[in-house]
């Protein structure tokens, strides 16, 4: 892979670019891309680690023998990008190889390092929402670990699968709920553009190895904003296993002057839902749902809209939650889909003595059963 014609430019927004182009396959020649309103274009920076970061595990799936960029590239993200390929190895069990990574080394870091100013990938679903409140009741505005930026994302599940469209009506009606969020809780919500995704569409790509690397794309293209990017985990650490954002995986996208860090592996997914209902602002705009319905921030019937919601119901919250239509959850609404896929067991079982001590056996039961794989 050589990654090649990096430029920033300005028109509807502000675009940081480069072309990708593939050796050892028949891929075809794309130009990837991240963008930002233009008034955040001073923000945008033509990081080569953006770039580098944000193709390496596309990369890698296409066996490519190595990446190539005529650019400075900080040596500590060097060093970390062999742990990821490592990692990627023992996770495939050999199938994806390690690649050469051509590049020259940067010999220091940017003249206005460090800036002392901490944001997070933000989608409003509940690991997000738990990050930002605990930040707000543990850190001072003063402290640089302060979150001051929130970015929200397009090229996710937003515009991430091609052949779906790119459907900004979307995700423009999701940031107005994000932004009542953010301005509760005093922070900056910065929409972020990016097609890195489509470089592959494989779903089990996406999700198993690839969204952390496109994250942190997205933290050094910002570099010349924040310094200290969050990552909310999505498992605590009883229940890790192989993900696109994992402890052992994002902070290795890290530079000398961007710090890449994954949080609240000691918060299961319950203890935040418990965590989120006491703030009105966030029960009423959480946004679980990759649906994207009209009208509805979350369409109440998939598989997350009713995992969450049975959340809820076990701590007591459904009924207080505005993000919903529903106010209670039916054991017919499992219906449709399985719960014992990609690692969502842990999700269900920390809810069944909740819910048993609630008094609702139905879901007991209907979970149990479930989760048995019947």
């Amino acid at each position: 892979m050589i990654i090649s014609d990096l430029k920033y430019t300005e028109a509807d927004r502000a675009r940081i670019s480069a072309k990708v182009t593939f050796e050892e396959c028949d891929q075809p020649e794309k130009e990837i891309f991240i963008e930002t309103p233009v008034e955040f274009g001073s923000d945008l920076s033509l990081n080569p680690a953006a770039f580098l970061v944000g193709t390496i595990i596309p990369a890698i799936h296409f066996n490519e023998k190595r990446i190539k960029i005529d650019e400075k590239i900080c040596p500590s993200l060097l060093e970390g990008l062999e742990t990821v390929m490592a990692l990627m190895e023992n996770w495939t069990q050999g199938m994806f190889k390690p690649l050469a990574v051509e590049c020259a080394t940067s010999s220091s870091v940017s003249g206005t390092w460090p800036r002392n100013r901490a944001g997070m990938v933000f989608s409003g679903g509940v690991d997000s929402l738990a990050a930002l409140r605990l930040n707000r009741l543990r850190y001072p505005s003063t402290h640089p670990g302060y979150i001051r930026d929130c970015f929200f994302i397009h090229g996710f599940d937003i515009g991430g699968v091609q052949e779906r469209g790119m459907k900004y009506h979307v995700f423009d009606r999701a940031y107005k709920a994000m932004e009542k969020i953010t301005e509760d809780a005093g922070a900056r919500l910065v929409p972020v553009y990016t097609n890195i995704r489509h470089l592959c569409d494989d779903r089990d790509l996406w999700l198993n190895r690839f969204f952390g690397a496109v994250l942190a794309a997205v933290a050094h293209a910002l570099s010349s904003r924040i310094d200290l990017f969050y990552i909310a985990s999505s498992y605590d650490i009883e229940n890790l296993a192989p993900c696109g954002s994992h402890p052992l995986l994002d902070p290795q996208y890290s530079s000398s002057d961007m710090k890449i860090s994954h949080r609240d592996l000691s918060w299961s997914r319950i203890d935040k839902i418990a965590l989120i209902k006491e703030w009105k602002t966030g029960m009423d705009n959480l946004r679980v749902c990759l649906a994207n319905v009209k009208d509805r921030l979350n369409c109440g019937r998939c598989e997350k809209c009713v995992r969450t919601m049975t959340g809820l119901v076990a701590v007591d919250g459904l009924e207080t939650s505005g993000a919903f239509v529903e106010n209670d959850v039916t054991p017919d609404m499992f219906a449709p889909f399985k719960i014992n896929i990609r690692h969502r067991e842990p999700f269900y079982r920390e809810l069944l003595p909740l819910l048993k001590a609630r008094g609702r056996n139905d879901l007991v039961k209907i979970i149990t059963f479930k989760l048995k794989g019947y």
